[in-house]
């Protein structure tokens, strides 16, 4: 699977995009149809502490998966969100 990082307001270093790498190269054994992955990351309002956001959106057959969450440090907002994204993978292979 190919995976597309863009950042908004700052550069993402080597040990995140690994992470990400990791996290959502795991997904592919949940549905096999997964052709690529585009992932958005960016700082919200500076003055709060969850301000880290990170939206993945899946490209599968059909409609696309998006998933969106904010939390205070990017790797825990990647882990929300591939959790939820695992949970709409199961659930879109069980309705195929």
């Amino acid at each position: 699977m190919k995976i597309k990082v863009q950042s908004m307001g700052l550069t993402p270093h080597a040990p995140l995009e690994e992470y990400l790498e990791k996290k959502l190269s795991k997904l592919e054994t949940f549905y096999d149809k997964i052709h690529g992955c585009q992932v958005f990351l960016k700082v919200e309002n500076a003055s709060d502490k969850e301000n880290k956001t990170a939206e993945i959106k899946l490209e599968v057959p059909g409609d696309d998966i998006v998933v969106k969450k904010t939390s205070a440090s990017f790797e825990e907002s990647i882990d929300l969100c591939a959790e939820t994204a695992k949970k709409l993978l199961i659930k879109k292979k069980e309705l195929a």
